[in-house]
């Protein structure tokens, strides 16, 4: 397990801790929490409720994590990107990311009916809080409140053009347009408002242990070269016991190369290396190819591809 003074490194959606790489938010979660559990004075997204000794809504948090907000709310908030980022470099990106053009006049066309869609969601969501503060009756905010937040704080902010510029690389300028406002305010959803806020007050309480690395400054590489590797016995998130014939009946054997890619988007962008470790919930693979630093990176199942890749063989 990863001592305390080796805390995770998070980079643009991926969570480093010493030389494993975790990839997708479903996967890093369950990472932070496994290695640096709440035991050890760590944070956690799984807080205690009144009363209760076990965390026995952990699979409904994570299903409403992975299967509500980080899909159908997301599709719905990113119908919601107005239509001059689409026409920059970005779109180009998420077209060739997609595997098909995307038209700017069209996707903006569609902004009404995602903005209803949004109102749908809000709807289901509004009858959470008629009686508790956060999603899941906890004392503090869980999972569900940090995956139901940053997909609505997100949705506000980029539908009305806030970061845009960031986002497109230059390619069109930040606005400040007011398009979520007409469904989430305080008079039609109350309940939803008041969590809204309430959650940003009690991030805005928490301590920011957040350190920045000069872009310059490489002794991080230095660090993870001396890092050791995770053993056999720790490579793998905690889950269910393995079933490794299922696995071995698709090829899916340790030593074999495979390709994983997500089940929706980026299909056709695989990462391809060979299979190290796979179990329940996770794929661990050595990526194709030689780089600076020697690692291994970990894969969620949920919501991902993993197949034996063409000729490939033990």
């Amino acid at each position: 397990m990863p001592p305390k003074d080796h805390p995770p490194v998070i980079l643009f959606g991926y969570d480093s801790i010493g030389r494993e790489i975790y990839c997708d938010t479903s996967l890093i979660i369950e990472a932070l929490e496994h290695f640096f559990p709440a035991a050890q004075g760590w944070g956690t997204v799984y807080p205690k409720f009144d009363g209760v000794d076990e965390w026995t809504y952990r699979g409904l948090v994570r299903g409403f994590a992975s299967f509500w907000t980080d899909k159908p709310l997301f599709r719905a908030t990113t119908g919601l990107i107005p239509s001059s980022v689409w026409a920059s470099g970005f779109g180009t990106d998420r077209a060739q990311l997609i595997g098909h053009a995307l038209s700017p006049s069209k996707l903006a066309s569609k902004i009404p009916q995602n903005l209803s869609t949004l109102d749908l969601h809000l709807s289901l969501l509004e009858q959470t809080f008629t009686a508790g503060i956060w999603v899941i009756p906890t004392k503090t905010p869980s999972l569900a409140d940090v995956s139901l937040y940053y997909q609505l704080r997100w949705g506000i902010d980029i539908a009305a053009g806030r970061g845009i510029h960031n986002l497109s690389g230059g390619g069109t300028q930040d606005t400040e347009n007011d398009v979520v406002g007409e469904v989430f305010n305080q008079r039609r959803y109350p309940g939803l408002w008041r969590w809204f806020h309430a959650f940003e007050s009690h991030i805005a309480s928490l301590h920011n242990v957040e350190t920045s690395i000069p872009e310059s400054n490489t002794r991080w590489k230095d660090a993870l070269r001396r890092t050791p590797l995770l053993s056999e016995e720790k490579m793998l998130v905690p889950a269910a016991v393995e079933h490794g014939s299922l696995d071995a009946h698709c090829g899916l054997v340790p030593g074999v190369s495979v390709s994983i890619a997500p089940d929706d988007t980026g299909r056709d962008n695989p990462t391809v290396g060979t299979l190290v470790r796979i179990g329940v919930e996770e794929v661990v693979v050595r990526p194709k190819g030689e780089a600076e630093v020697d690692v291994r990176v970990h894969f969620p199942r949920l919501g991902f591809v993993v197949k034996v890749a063409e000729g490939s063989k033990l």
